[in-house]
This record gives C-alpha cells, structure tokens and sequence, in this order.
C-alpha cells in the first residue's frame, strides 16, 4: 500500500463500498455528535468524510485532532447511513470508518480559518495567502485559470501559432507606464527594464521569418493598482502574425476568445459575432471607449437642440458658447419613478462624479401629445423636445438626462450616468458577456501640461493613411496631425478591455516621421530603438497582433470583481507581496556590488 493514500479526498464511489481505503488530506471540518468523530478530509481532489468512534483504536488520536491538521486515515469504504447522503458531493454517498490515523503535520492556531468562505482583511488574506489558497473558491478560480490557459494554448495552436518564449530582461521602452528597472553589475550605472510587454521582441520575431507567434506572456509595468489591474505584473496572450491585415486579425483572435467564454461561460450567451465601434463612436454613444453592451442605453448628441434660439436655458447655452456639448442619456420607463430617483442621481453626481448636477425631462403625455416636465422643460421650445426624443428614442413614460461640459468632461459623467441609470432601471442583461472591437483609434493626442504632441496608444502602430500622405506631414500642423487614425484596436467585454493590438508600423521611414512628430530627436530614437530601426531596414513585412489579458478573461469567467481572486499570489493594492516581504532592503554589501548609493527621501 502507498505510503499515504491509495485514492485522493474526491475519488472513492459506491462502487468502492467494502474496500480498504488510505487517504491523505487536511482537516477540513471536525463535529462531534455525541461520541462519534466525524472528520471532513479534504485534498486538492475533493472531500471525504471519514467517521471515528469510541471502539475505534484510532479514536484517541480523532480526539486531539483540529482544523486544517495534515493526517492520513486508513479504513474501510462504507456507505453512508440512509438520510445522511451529500448529493452535492461526488464521495457524498460513501464514507470511510476509521481504523488508524497519522498525524503528518500538525497546525499551530490559526489566523484566519479555511472552511467557510467569509470575507477577511485583505491584509490577512494576502499575508496568509496559502491558506487562503486551500479555500474552495479560490482554489477553484486558480484551478479553472489553468484549464482557461491550457483551452487558449490548444486553440492557438489549432490555428498554426508556434510558442515563443521572449527575454525578460531587455531595454526601457515608451509603452505607457513606468518600468521595473533592474541595475546591472557588470555595467555600472547602466539598468536592465522588466518588459512591459514583449512588444518589439515579437515584432523582431516576424521579421526574422517566424510567421505565427504567441506566448502566454509575464508583463511588468510600475503602475497603481486598480480591481481590473494587478500592481507590479500579469499576464496576457501575446499573438503576433506575419502578412496580415486589420481582418486577418480579427478572424485569428475572434474565435479563440469566443471558443473559451463558450466553453468555460456555463451556458450564458456568448456573442456570436463581435461588433465594431469606431473609438469617436464609442466615446459619443457610451460615453467610454470601453462600453459594456449588456446595458441597452445610448448617449446622444443633442448640443445643437440646446443651441437653438428658441431654447433659454443659458445655464448650457453657455457650456456651448464656450465650446463645449450636450449629451442627452435615455432613462426609458423612468417617468414612473418617484421624484427620489431623480434627486438620487443629481446627489450622485456632485458627490461622484464633482459635477454640477444631471439636468432631466420627464415625458408626459396629454391631449394626445408628448409634453415634457422637469427643472428645465419650461427653458425648451416644442421644436427642441421634439428632437430630443427623436435623438434619443424616448417618448411619453420615459425622461432624458442630460451632460454638459467640455467634450472629454461631458463623455465621462455621461457615460458614468448612463451605467447608474442602466443600474437603477435593472436594464443590464447580466448573464451574458457581450464582445466588441473598438477601431480607428487616434494616433496622437495633444499632451495639455507639456505643451506637445504623444502617442495616444501604441508608438509601433501603423498610420491609417497613405505612406506618402503621412511623410510629407507637417508635425507643426496640429489639427492635421490630431486627426490621423492609427490601425489599432481593442477588445472589450462586458465593459472590460481584454486587449490592444495594432497592424505594426513596419517601414523605418515611417517610424522616423511617426517618432518625429511625437518630439523624438533622431538621436532618441536610434537610441532607444535603434535595435529595431536597424531590423526594419533589412526587410520586414507588413504584421499585426494583439495581446488579450489572460487575468481579465478569467476574471470575467470566474465572476470576480477583482483580479486579486484570480491571482496565485497577488500583491496588495500598494505593490507590496506582505506574504515574502517584499520590496525589501537589501544588504550594503549587494549595494556596493551593484554601484549603486541610495539616496532616500527624508519623510519615508
């Protein structure tokens, strides 16, 4: 016999009834029902339960035995007395009568227990993370993450993706967050950077002739913690592909993700076709470019209704005047609310959202015809209600919220205000998870505190716009040059982005003027990518990819909130690992080796 086990906590059946049996697990729960033991052995397989009584030589061990003791039993497979069955268990109709038991590990008090699944600090949770690991949900998610990634890699490779593996220590690179530097000691003063992604190493293995890449890849980036963002790295299914278009893409990834919701989804609808919404579309109709489309409500642009002349409401004619718009949000079926739900939300909206308020018209009907009510109704004309419901759809029984602001302000409280109202109407078809590709997202943005022009996404993305259009740019051209579309696109799902990608800037002229117009010296630039211009000058064809984030998807299929619950082992919310101490200091001698003196500030 096995020294510790000939089957695990989740094997045994009927069919094992009469059997001796050795099992191998923790503690999980212990209850006394009037002398007899009855103990609720548990391994990483399952539960089972196993019963000690006084006539068993074993008893007087089962006694001292507490929660989350390491033991092995041996018995024999029994069934379990009639009534007494767990048909939510597999091993619920059998139990195991004890004959012997070894206490293999003994466990000391402990500071948060592991049957139940009550919330604890999250301080405790991380600090003890490998008993919160041994609690069934969370070992759950961690067990379901891997069969995600082992569905994604099948897939993959289904479609002729070969799996690289990239450095983890390379080069600082622009890619939108600060790096996690690494000092050399073989090169004084000079730094390694942990990859934010593995973004030019891939581009690099298309130009070496690779066609189909992926790899489920470790990022680093030295950024705050959000619920959808671990701090310090994760995870994402890095897909880079040779000759390819925008389409080509799309038709790669699009079925590997919808394959593993379907497959890992318990039977809630997946789309089945992802849309596209171009990035001004998004941000005009959801008010975000990372819309959750189970949530029916569309913004609409009614500034031009508010502008008229017959309109008196200056409050926004002079947001207008000013240069500013007037998002209007549907709230269908709303007018039947009481006057509490309207108050509620302008409440919400200074206290959130640092707002002035949510104007509303409330539709009414009479005579027949649809007649507005509200704060402001008595400020608009026949003619402006009247294209207020036509732009947003709405009519008698319903109201209209409205925005008013600066265009990016106006987009943000809209688009906020529209997932309230989605929320306090129960217009949300939760149970779904609803795809979309946003597209055409700008390639530069206008950086306001430094007076300049940046990147708005990807620096490596491909113009939309004729090669000669866009080297003959004249980078003092703002507007001009504020208006060029990249070919880059995300995935969104559920009102979480999964991904970024883009077709690659793959010529160097192109790269130049692209660096030169975001403020990049050619000296910067063959700096800090001269690796990569020296590799496009030796013939690269045209590619594209993509990189979802694996922490996310499973987020989304685990039905958790925060990536901490999909997570191993997780850092807290200040990047810190409070189970193995680190950041940690480090000795003087490591220091001096590292030539590297510290220079720390005074308030620490």
């Amino acid at each position: 016999m096995h020294r510790y086990r000939t089957h695990t906590c989740g094997a045994l059946r009927e069919s094992d009834i009469g059997a001796p049996a050795r099992l191998s697990g923790w503690c999980h729960r212990i209850r006394d029902h009037g002398g007899l033991l009855f103990i609720d052995l548990r391994d990483h397989y399952g539960l089972t339960q196993v019963v000690a009584d006084p006539d068993s030589p074993a008893f007087k061990i089962a006694e001292k035995l507490r929660s989350e003791w390491v033991i092995r039993v041996d018995g024999k497979v029994r069934k379990r007395p009639a009534g007494t069955e767990n048909p939510e268990l597999p091993t619920g109709q059998v139990e195991i009568f004890v004959s012997e038991i070894e206490v293999l590990g003994p466990a000391a008090e402990l500071p948060m227990p592991v049957f139940g699944e009550q919330d604890y600090p999250e301080e405790t949770r991380l600090k003890y993370r490998f008993l919160d690991l041994r609690r069934e949900q969370l070992h759950a998610n961690i067990i379901k993450r891997g069969t995600i990634i082992d569905s994604i890699r099948r897939r993959m490779k289904a479609q002729g993706f070969f799996e690289f593996q990239t450095p983890i220590l390379t080069a600082s690179s622009p890619e939108g967050a600060r790096d996690y530097l690494v000092p050399s000691r073989l090169h004084p003063g000079k730094f390694y950077a942990l990859p934010q992604a593995p973004q030019q190493f891939k581009q690099l293995t298309m130009i070496a002739g690779f066609d189909r890449y992926f790899q489920i890849a470790p990022c680093f980036r030295d950024e705050d913690a959000r619920a959808d963002r671990s701090p310090g790295e994760f995870y994402q299914l890095d897909i880079e592909m040779s000759f390819v278009t925008q389409e080509d893409v799309f038709a790669a990834v699009e079925p590997v993700l919808r394959g593993v919701f379907e497959e890992f989804a318990d039977g809630k609808p997946v789309t089945s076709e992802f849309p596209r919404l171009a990035y001004a579309d998004a941000i005009l109709q959801y008010g975000t470019d990372k819309p959750d489309l189970r949530n029916p409500l569309r913004i609409a642009d009614v500034t031009a209704h508010f502008a008229r002349e017959d309109v008196t409401f200056n409050a926004f004619k002079k947001v207008i005047k000013a240069g500013g718009v007037v998002r209007a949000i549907p709230a269908p079926g709303a007018a039947t609310q009481p006057r509490s739900f309207f108050d509620k939300l302008n409440d919400w909206a200074r206290a959130e959202m640092q707002a002035p308020g949510l104007g509303y018209v409330i539709y009414d009907e009479e005579n027949g015809l649809p007649v507005g009510k509200g704060p402001i109704a008595k400020f608009l004309s026949d003619g402006a209600q009247a294209g207020i419901m036509r732009a947003t759809g709405m009519g008698p029984g319903d109201a209209v919220f409205f925005a008013a602001d600066q265009a990016a302000a106006a987009a943000k409280l809209a688009g906020a205000a529209r997932v309230k109202i989605g929320d306090e109407l129960g217009l949300v078809h939760r149970n779904r998870f609803e795809f979309c590709w946003i597209v055409d997202f700008p390639m530069y943005e206008w950086n306001e505190e430094e007076k300049k022009i940046d990147f708005s996404h990807n620096p490596f993305s491909m113009p939309n716009l004729e090669v000669d259009q866009f080297l003959a740019l004249d980078p003092a051209d703002r507007e001009r040059v504020l208006s060029i579309k990249a070919i880059q696109y995300d995935i969104v799902c559920n009102g979480v982005e999964l991904s970024s990608g883009a077709i690659r800037n793959h010529r160097p002229d192109v790269m130049r003027k692209a660096f030169q117009i975001a403020g990049y010296s050619a000296d910067e630039l063959e700096r800090r990518f001269g690796g990569m211009l020296r590799a496009l000058q030796c013939g690269a064809p045209p590619h594209g990819g993509i990189a979802p984030g694996i922490d996310r998807i499973v987020m989304l299929l685990c039905g958790e909130e925060n990536l901490r619950e999909v997570v191993l082992f997780p850092m807290n919310q200040r990047a810190e690992d409070l189970m193995m101490g680190a950041p940690s200091e480090v000795t003087a001698k490591q220091l001096r080796e590292l030539h590297i003196r510290l220079a720390l500030p005074e308030n620490r």
